[in-house]
């Protein structure tokens, strides 16, 4: 069932449907919330010139490169349990007689 979930992301409201848990859209818009906010901070105080879309990117790719991080992280570790596995397994099969 589709329910509506409001952001207010600089210093406007955006609403959105979701299909899934509010509490999950939530959880999900309030770290883009934060995100943004700590990119404007960042940023507020070198210059200017910075338009809420630039910042609006640069969230965008921090989360991205989160995102890649930790897929990375993830298939690292999926392969390294892979190979104990496989080590284990070979051990196994050697010693049973």
């Amino acid at each position: 069932m589709e329910q509506l979930v409001t952001i207010d992301l600089l210093g406007q409201s955006y609403t959105f449907k979701t299909d899934s848990e509010v509490s999950k859209a939530e959880e999900v818009a309030d770290f883009l919330v934060k995100e943004v906010k700590k990119v404007e901070s960042q940023h507020s105080l070198k210059t200017l010139d910075v338009t809420k879309f630039k910042i609006l990117i640069l969230a965008a790719l921090n989360i991205a490169n989160k995102n890649f991080e930790i897929k990375r992280n993830d298939s690292e570790f999926l392969n390294d349990i892979s190979q104990r596995l496989n080590r284990m397994i070979s051990t196994l099969d050697k010693n049973i007689v």
